[in-house]
């Protein structure tokens, strides 16, 4: 399955509206822990991004390094339209596994949980490349078992410890208590130190 998620796959899936991932704007988790940033001068890569509710919602707080990256082109082209003034240079259309630069925040909604679980690994090891030492990953990974049906493929705290074990320190891995109904007890927060 996991060479069947491709660049097709996804762009098949927004041109045939099944979005059901969408929930038409920044999830709850997000806006506490983006209102305590103070740094608005920080590189933020959203990756997976969707239609980016979070970006837009970091944009017109001021965050002017706010990039977003996806590997089907029409979730892109919808966020442009939807906001104009966003620098083209930060949309991104490529593979996640392609991009390349230093970020302080990378912002996690829905991405993980849209890779074959064979790529998680690699996953890790490439945040390890793209986040600064002493920079964060944060959102929200989802907390029920783990099969090969999906997307999304769920995960446990105990594999996601052990996971991200080589290159991080855990700052919070909880239960989160502002998911929205249809996923309330099946989402951890998380937020992630890269160590030097």
């Amino acid at each position: 399955m996991e060479s069947t998620l491709g660049k097709s796959f996804w762009s098949s899936r927004w041109q045939d509206q099944r979005t059901g991932w969408d929930i038409g704007k920044i999830s709850d988790p997000f806006v506490p822990f983006f209102e305590k940033l103070d740094n608005e001068s920080q590189k933020i890569l959203i990756p997976g991004c969707g239609n980016a509710y979070e970006a837009e919602y970091l944009w017109t707080k001021g965050f002017s390094h706010v990039h977003v990256v996806d590997i089907a082109p029409e979730p892109l082209q919808l966020f442009s339209r939807r906001v104009p003034g966003f620098p083209a240079s930060h949309l991104h259309c490529a593979d996640f596994f392609d991009l390349r630069g230093t970020f302080d925040l990378v912002v996690e909604q829905t991405f993980f949980c849209a890779l074959h679980p064979s790529l998680r690994p690699r996953y890790v090891a490439h945040m390890r490349e793209l986040i600064r030492p002493g920079g964060l990953l944060a959102g929200l990974l989802f907390n029920f078992p783990l099969t090969e049906e999906g997307p999304p493929f769920g995960g446990s705290e105990t594999e996601y410890r052990a996971l991200f074990a080589n290159g991080f320190t855990v700052r919070s891995m909880k239960p989160c208590s502002l998911s929205i109904a249809p996923r309330a007890g099946r989402e951890l927060w998380i937020e992630l130190e890269r160590l030097a």
